[in-house]
């Protein structure tokens, strides 16, 4: 290894929704010992959100992928088997099929207590659930450079990981509705650039010394440099509904920053596109996912997804085989070609309304659905497992 590669270590958090196992609707008021028995075996690997139908999970920090994936699917694991005594159960999705925000409650935290106090309804409707992925950089120019040029990358990784295609009981035309709710708040959206670390800490004291926000942890764009660790962190995804679609993108994503640090090392970088242009395949990505077109800026022309996604990982292919993870970075065709959740819901849907259910049974069948797949290739913890005495991923932070 260069000595001077970074570290590239990983982690990754993701967001639960908690369902009644009997009525498939959230629970709104999810017993507090639920919680604490999952934070017993895990510690603050486990913590609330900002909704108390949710449920929020941080791996360590992680030196290779191995290690993220077990302990994401140990978190999963505990967290499906805790609830199972209350009749509950975690589903990874970024949307409920027909959940009213109107009827969740805010978690009574400090925190919490603030933002929606803040947020109004805006606050209110955030029954969305998200997956963000750590990558460690420790210089901070080096960090703030490979900031700037993995915005490019951001719509392609939302494309492999939607999951969000109802809303209130609806489908929504879109495969990542999520986003459409997310982008309401403020300091949301495609990522700013900036010159350097020290422009970038600038901004963020114009803010915090205005008294607008108390700290870096309130801008919530898609993709930000941390100021108090260091890594980079994406957050534009979805939260991916099977645990091998989780590490597959996060795998993606740690390669794609290493391929950038490769050409920096060749005096060579991405070209920068013009935020809007990127802000536009965004959008298509939200609308259509892997299923669709994105823009090839380079050709002048829309492409489909799953022929970039070929190119894509033939671009990160010698990182793969420096991490020793090119079989998950593989799954990224098949995700392309196979759909993302966002497509086996809606398929589900379908389906299940052409074999005579009424609407209000198909998406009941959607949920049922989304809780089995959220607990493929997971497992409770076992006796003498060290997750929580690890060091966890920063949090709060939404």
């Amino acid at each position: 290894m260069d000595r001077d590669e970074p570290r590239f270590t990983i982690g990754i958090e993701e967001e639960y929704l908690l369902v009644d196992k009997t009525s498939r609707d959230l629970c709104v008021d999810p017993p507090a010992e639920l919680l604490a028995a999952c934070q017993e075996t895990h510690g603050n690997s486990v913590a609330p959100e900002f909704l108390r139908c949710q449920i929020e999970v941080g791996t360590p920090v992680c030196a290779d992928l191995p290690a993220a994936r077990a302990a994401l699917a140990e978190l999963r694991g505990t967290i499906a088997e805790e609830a199972d005594k209350y009749g509950l159960a975690p589903m990874a999705a970024s949307t409920h099929p027909f959940a009213k925000w109107r009827d969740q409650r805010a978690t009574d935290k400090p925190r919490y207590r603030e933002i929606a106090e803040s947020l109004q309804v805006v606050g209110r409707r955030l029954i969305i659930c998200g997956m963000h992925v750590h990558v460690g950089v420790e210089d901070d120019e080096l960090r703030m450079d490979l900031h700037n040029q993995l915005a490019y990358f951001l719509p392609h990784l939302l494309c492999l990981s939607t999951s969000s295609p109802f809303w209130q009981g609806r489908k929504a035309g879109l495969k990542s509705f999520r986003l459409t709710v997310f982008d309401a708040l403020p300091r949301s959206g495609p990522p700013e650039r900036f010159s350097s670390f020290g422009e970038f800490e600038r901004f963020v004291s114009v803010l915090t010394g205005a008294g607008v926000i108390e700290d870096a942890t309130k801008i919530w764009w898609d993709l930000r440099p941390s100021v108090r660790f260091p890594t980079i962190e994406m957050r534009i995804t979805d939260v991916c509904t099977r645990l091998d679609d989780a590490i597959a993108i996060a795998a993606t994503f740690r390669c794609l920053a290493r391929m950038l640090w490769r050409l920096r090392r060749k005096n060579q970088r991405w070209r920068h596109y013009p935020m809007a242009l990127i802000a536009e395949n965004r959008w298509i990505a939200q609308r259509h996912g892997a299923a669709g077109n994105l823009i090839d800026f380079g050709r002048g022309a829309v492409v489909p997804f799953v022929d970039l996604v070929g190119e894509l990982i033939d671009l990160i292919a010698e990182d793969a085989d420096h991490f020793g993870c090119t079989s998950e970075v593989e799954r990224i065709r098949a995700i392309a070609s196979g759909g993302t959740s966002a497509d086996k819901q809606i398929a589900t849907y379908e389906k299940a309304l052409k074999d005579g259910a009424s609407e209000d049974e198909a998406l009941k069948a959607v949920v049922d659905h989304l809780v089995a797949e959220t607990l493929i290739g997971c497992r409770p913890a076992r006796p003498g497992d060290k997750t929580a005495e690890m060091s966890v991923m920063p949090r709060p932070h939404l």
